[in-house]
């Protein structure tokens, strides 16, 4: 059934507060989180400092967002399986893992996308 009129408004409203609650708890409380927020930061002040393109900041920012939204995608997959499943099971842990492994290659390929980036700027300021 389609909402009308001030009933449909009122939930897309409901469902913003309830992804800014979601995100304001992964800022404040996941520790990767907050290690990969605080390198995105330092990345953003550096772009800043070394005059990135837009073209630059587009593919910087693509590159920050992915980690951040497989990191948030981590944490998800692990609280489920840590509410299915509390106690250690071989094949929760293996979902874990998983779950782990695309942050990492999440974090290798923007690594890679910084490197293209960054490693020519540096390289000119001490050529």
């Amino acid at each position: 059934m389609i909402q009308k009129g001030s009933e449909f408004v009122i939930g897309r409203f409901k469902s913003i507060k309830f992804a800014i609650k979601g995100a304001w708890h992964l800022i404040t409380t996941e520790h990767a989180f907050i290690v990969h927020s605080l390198f995105s930061l330092f990345l953003i002040i550096l772009g800043f400092f070394m005059n990135l393109t837009i073209q630059e900041w587009l593919f910087q920012i693509l590159a920050i967002g992915l980690v951040l939204v497989t990191e948030a995608l981590n944490t998800v997959f692990e609280k489920m399986a840590d509410f299915i499943h509390p106690a250690y099971h071989e094949k929760i842990g293996i979902i874990k893992d998983l779950s782990a492994g695309a942050v990492f290659f999440a974090t290798l390929i923007s690594f890679i996308i910084l490197l293209v980036i960054y490693l020519p700027k540096f390289i000119s300021l001490y050529l």
